[in-house]
């Protein structure tokens, strides 16, 4: 059951980021800006934060790499430009979205949906939630 998910096409095979041995420090770059409270999400590869728990509206997504969460906002991210893509719900206007520091694949954003009833997903993101970690252990 994939209820109201997502699931990119197949295109060409995602760049794996290479594991360090033990996590770098948080916000690794002087560009990222630091998010504010207890319930954090943050980039799974240097730990940069990328989301506030509060900010998601739908946990029933599907990436590349499996589950993946709606969310209103998110922070320290760059975004590719913007291309038709079909997804499971039909054709959308999604740019890729990148962690800032790091450059890890994180998700997308949506730009434009072409079906009446996907147009609440416009402006919103979609992060997998194998490219994020909990910051702060909750």
């Amino acid at each position: 059951n994939r209820g109201c998910g997502e699931s990119l096409r197949p295109s060409r095979p995602a760049r794996q980021p290479s594991r360090p041995s033990a996590p770098p420090p948080a916000m690794s770059s002087p560009e990222s800006k630091k998010l504010l409270g207890a319930r954090v999400y943050s980039c799974s590869t240097c730990r940069t934060h990328a989301a506030y728990h509060d900010d998601i509206i739908a946990k029933e997504f599907r990436g590349r790499r499996g589950r993946a969460y709606l969310f209103h906002d998110v922070a320290n991210v760059s975004l590719g430009v913007a291309e038709d893509r079909w997804l499971l719900t039909g054709l959308h206007s999604v740019r890729d979205a990148h962690c800032l520091s790091c450059n890890s694949l994180m998700g997308w954003k949506y730009e434009r949906a072409y079906e009446p009833s996907q147009k609440y997903k416009e402006g919103k993101f979609v992060i997998e939630k194998a490219g994020v970690t909990h910051e702060g252990g909750w």
